[in-house]
């Protein structure tokens, strides 16, 4: 059996596809990594921004185990790092399904 360049090429391409290796980014990237390697707010990626923020607003905002059916009258809409919750006085209130949960903000 004769190795034609034809061949070596069909042969690289299927190997590139049974990896599941994009073949048109090798061959205008020249590179077998695709451009988006990063997979932001994944558990493993402590230092993406979306992970960041995520834990942030964990720490700064926490429920509690108080219920309420309906806000007060005179409540402010708010955002605290990136969650909306709803200032009543100096209670804040967080929706959850048809009910609002108190939270604590630090």
């Amino acid at each position: 059996m004769k190795f034609t360049l034809h061949k070596g090429m069909v042969l690289s391409l299927s190997l590139l596809t049974f990896l599941q290796v994009d073949p048109a980014a090798v061959v205008t990237n020249h590179s077998l990594l695709s451009e988006a390697n990063a997979r932001i707010g994944r558990p493993a990626t402590p230092g993406s921004v979306a992970g960041v923020a995520r834990r942030t607003t964990r720490r700064t905002v926490r429920r509690s185990a108080i219920y309420i059916s309906a806000l007060p009258a005179g409540c402010a809409r708010v955002t605290v790092y990136g969650t909306l919750v709803w200032r009543c006085g100096g209670t804040y209130y967080q929706s959850s399904g048809s009910r609002y949960v108190v939270v604590y903000v630090d």
